[in-house]
């Protein structure tokens, strides 16, 4: 079968061709687009399995201006449905779908609830849930983490540290209980947990055999998922699952690639490389030290270990000559190429002839963003380009439209890409220019076209705004406590590479009690003099959650990222300030125990008898010393946490140890008539 359909889907003004076709391996939706040298496929997508009665175009609003929807009538499993799809960087995504009356019943259309995770600020901490379009919380924030829904109505959550899948009902179809699940890809998931990795279908039942895991899996492509299995002694396999999750290629490769279009390369040795077909069987014996995936029907290769990169077509023939240090896949006949030696940056853009279209001229980036645009980036300053860079948008044969202007541009979607500037984030078009009827908001980040809203992931912050530029929804700023109590959180951003959420205590009386608590706060969140207009060294990122909230007690966490330009990784810090809201005092450990006890010696012994037990594995036993009077503490109802900061006693990689005591165990030296105790223990 192959039904068809013409229209501008992405609404840049191009019409594509989008036909759907029949397989042996399945249903596939590829879509075709007109460039300067001809018909192009820009994208092929496996459709799920279902009986498709109807597909066309209709005229629709796309990114505001003329363009179609794609339309899809199908069935499956006895119930009807017509879907419209919106077009996006990663294809055909619904938009809607309207559930059709079954046979006899009065006729009319249903439309699914549009959902979008957010996050709210707790009690007890960030928790997540689901808002509708209209910003009305559809599912309460119960969970640790959501994750947008999907286009087969699902949504990947997180709860109690473990993750789970559920509808837009709130309904588990997976109880949470795996350490990871990746999106759906062709109606397969992959998951994740302490045994290892292993694939499940929509209702969450297993795919893969129950005895086999894997080291890991990849998302599926082309009816194909990428796996690997690791021995003990460190050595990897590479082979390839079928939807069945049967190993229809065996894992006898060095490395491997998704498969794209039928085809995927492999290593089968140091020194030769494969282009195989879906079944494993073997097109193309391609024996150069490297040969990276197949675009467009070239691959990236290096004829020899440490040589320059150049480009072989499916038949193994040179068709670019190695002249570059760096090499990537071609996008729409352009790809991007480094010239600079000694892992330096220098990229240009070249056509599928190997000819420059975009001299490498000094650019420290370049990114291809679709549309026939790109963006190219210079070192903010050259002496120092770990400092970052800024970018100017020009077509793919250099044309500049804008000035070196932005610090991120991303890729278009809709007609518009998400950038930003020192001060905003906002839309711009293929000209270049800010696109004035869509948002600005203040701040550095991304937006982004979520159905009918823009979802703003700016400053550190979750927000979904109408195209119009009104706020639907926004993450709350105050956490009511008991009246008279709350925890307001203000903003401090004084250089755009200095950022620091903190909270401010509301209630507290007299006022100059709480005029100091919160000037003690703002100290330990490093609300400091920061040069407004200065390029500075690091960037630093700070916020806060209540972590315990009990009584006259309220625990919070401070929380920084400090990051120096250029470093491999910044160092976290955090503070836990325990304050009692009845007095404003900050408590310390001390203030636990009573005083004549050796508090000190007692949690030294509990927490080295925990270590000695093996539960912390990545702990440096000789590293630990005891615990000390300063030590990084928090309390919550029935247990002291006792925390130690990274490289303490333990890699960077193991963030802060955190070592759980019961007060049951700390009962005899326990001062349950001190003020710490009883503020949160108010009946004893």
């Amino acid at each position: 079968m192959s039904m068809n359909a013409v229209g501008d889907f992405d609404g840049d003004g191009i019409w594509e061709a989008a036909a759907l076709s029949r397989a042996q391996d399945g249903l596939w939706l590829t879509v075709y687009k007109y460039s300067g040298w001809g018909w192009m496929e820009t994208g092929r997508w496996r459709w799920p399995e279902v009986a498709v009665q109807a597909f066309y175009a209709v005229p629709a609003a796309v990114n505001g201006r003329s363009g179609h929807n794609l339309v899809v009538g199908w069935a499956a499993e006895a119930q009807a449905s017509l879907s419209v799809m919106d077009w996006t960087a990663e294809g055909p995504a619904e938009r809607v779908r309207y559930a059709l009356s079954a046979a006899g019943e009065s006729g009319y259309a249903r439309r699914a609830p549009a959902l979008f995770p957010a996050s709210v600020n707790t009690t007890s901490g960030q928790m997540w849930g689901y808002v509708d379009a209209g910003g009305k919380m559809r599912l309460a924030p119960v969970y640790d983490y959501a994750e947008n829904f999907q286009n087969n109505g699902l949504a990947v959550v997180s709860k109690g540290g473990k993750n789970g899948i559920i509808n837009t009902g709130g309904q588990f179809v997976v109880e949470p209980r795996f350490d990871s699940i990746g999106e759906f890809s062709e109606g397969r998931a992959v998951v994740s947990d302490d045994k290892g990795a292993y694939v499940i279908d929509e209702q969450g039942r297993r795919v893969t055999p129950p005895d086999k895991v894997y080291t890991y899996i990849q998302p599926y492509s082309d009816g194909r998922a990428l796996f690997y299995l690791s021995s003990p002694e460190g050595n990897a396999a590479y082979g390839y699952l079928d939807r069945d999750g049967a190993e229809v290629i065996p894992a006898t490769f060095m490395e491997g690639t998704d498969f794209r279009n039928g085809k995927a390369v492999v290593k089968v040795k140091d020194g030769l490389y494969r282009l195989i077909g879906l079944q494993g069987e073997t097109l193309t014996e391609l024996p150069y030290a490297f040969v990276g995936p197949l675009s467009e029907g070239v691959m990236a290769y290096q004829a020899t270990d440490g040589g320059k990169y150049g480009y072989v077509n499916e038949q193994g023939a040179v068709v670019i000559a190695p002249a570059f240090t760096g090499a990537q896949p071609f996008q729409q006949g352009r790809a991007v190429v480094n010239t600079a030696e000694d892992y330096g940056a220098n990229y240009g853009v070249i056509d599928t002839s190997g000819k420059f279209t975009i001299p490498a001229a000094g650019y420290a980036d370049i990114r291809l963003l679709g549309q026939d645009r790109a963006a190219l980036g210079k070192p903010i300053d050259p002496a120092r380009p770990y400092l970052g860079t800024s970018y100017a948008i020009s077509d793919l044969n250099g044309k500049l439209y804008s000035a070196f202007q932005y610090l991120d541009v991303q890729n278009f979607n809709r007609g518009a890409a998400s950038a930003q500037d020192a001060r905003s984030t906002f839309f711009i078009g293929p000209d270049g220019k800010r696109i004035t009827r869509l948002p600005l908001v203040p701040g550095s980040g991304t937006l982004s076209f979520e159905g009918n809203l823009i979802r703003a992931q700016v400053d550190n912050r979750l927000s979904y705004l109408t195209p119009a530029g009104r706020v639907v929804w926004a993450q709350n700023t105050v956490i009511p406590l008991t009246p008279p109590y709350s925890v307001k959180e203000l903003k401090y951003k004084p250089n755009k590479d200095y950022l620091v959420y903190y909270p401010q205590v509301e209630g507290i009386t007299p006022p100059s009690v709480r005029e100091q608590v919160n000037r003690r706060l703002a100290e330990l969140s490093k609300v400091k003099p920061v040069p407004a207009s200065q390029q500075l060294e690091s960037s630093y990122t700070g916020d806060f959650q209540v972590v315990f909230y009990r009584g006259r007690l309220l625990q919070l966490l401070l929380e920084g990222y400090d990051y120096p330009f250029g470093a491999a990784h910044g160092m976290p810090s955090r503070v836990y300030p325990p304050i009692d809201l009845g007095t404003g005092r900050f408590y310390e450990l001390k203030d636990l125990f009573k005083p004549d006890s050796d508090y000190l010696k007692v949690l030294s012994a509990i927490v080295k008898k925990q270590i000695a037990s093996g539960a912390y594995p990545y702990v440096w036993p000789d590293n630990y010393k005891g615990i000390s009077a300063d030590q990084l503490f928090y309390v919550t109802e029935n247990d002291l946490h006792l925390l130690f900061a990274p490289y303490e006693i333990a890699p960077y990689a193991a963030g802060f140890p955190e070592f759980t005591v019961p007060f049951t165990e700390l009962d005899p030296i326990l001062d349950k008539n001190g003020a710490f105790w009883r503020s949160f223990h108010p009946q004893v």
